[in-house]
């Protein structure tokens, strides 16, 4: 949860290229970050695969004004809005994006390639069809930042009682590299999303913090099967609604921009 999700790279940047707010080269070197290069494949018009550059002019020429994010899991289709063959990809892949403006959506399926201590990663994004409707279980930012408040209270209590709270030098350091990058001053959000939007990703990434140190830093107080158990059902919905958070900052952009229009 901490990391930067691809679709949400993939989203700001490519709403920041479509609003003219940021060159392709910029919004390309930002959607691939670390990895080694990204490609589209199945776009309408194309025989076959293409890099981002030319894949985001075509999707503007098909009429896409603006990507949105979905975060599915398990028994939860966050963001989606069908058909079944797009949502059964992006429940595996755990993330999509969705287009505004034409039904289409992209998927991404990660490659690893090279030898030990020199693997690069590649990314293709599948387009695929979607049905033009609401996305799925989506809040508004508002509504994301009042549940984001009690979640990060709720985290903090389901891990100070079971003794799985910040502490330990796997949790320190975890702790640290999050405030380090913060204090960088890394760009959370791509130019032309709301102050509301960057504040709402922030605290996401924070309450995903604490879930992840919760899941990560060993069994801490709960030694027994059923404490284990009850810490993973008390931390269930606070990481649910760390992710319909990051869904809705990444989506700001194009809810804005449809509220605009009205």
């Amino acid at each position: 949860m901490l990391s930067e999700p691809r679709s949400g790279r993939l989203a700001a940047w490519g709403n920041a290229l479509l609003a003219g707010l940021v060159s392709p080269d910029d919004a390309v070197l930002a959607i691939v970050g670390e990895d080694a290069v990204h490609r589209m494949d199945g776009l309408p018009g194309e025989s076959g695969q293409v890099g981002l550059t030319l894949g985001l002019g075509r999707l503007r020429a098909l009429g896409v004004a603006g990507l949105r994010v979905a975060l599915p899991a398990p028994g939860h289709p966050l963001g989606l809005s069908g058909p079944p063959e797009f949502n059964a990809r992006a429940m595996e892949a755990e993330e999509a994006v969705v287009c505004h403006g034409a039904a289409l959506g992209l998927v991404p399926e990660v490659y690893e390639a090279g030898p030990d201590g020199d693997v690069h990663v590649e990314v293709v994004w599948h387009c695929l069809p979607v049905r033009e409707a609401p996305p799925a279980d989506v809040p508004s930012l508002g509504e994301a930042e009042r549940e984001l408040a009690e979640a990060l209270r709720e985290a903090t209590e389901v891990l100070s009682r079971l003794d799985v709270a910040g502490s330990g030098p796997v949790a320190e350091a975890a702790i640290d590299a999050y405030r380090a990058r913060a204090e960088r001053g890394r760009e959370v959000l791509a130019p032309g999303y709301p102050p509301r939007a960057v504040r709402v990703l922030e605290l996401a990434q924070r309450v995903g913090l604490l879930v992840s140190l919760a899941y990560g830093n060993g069994h801490g107080g709960a030694v027994s099967s059923a404490e284990m158990g009850a810490r993973a059902e008390a931390l269930r919905p606070v990481e649910r609604t760390a992710r319909r958070a990051q869904v809705a900052a990444y989506n700001a952009y194009v809810e804005e921009r449809e509220r605009g229009m009205r």
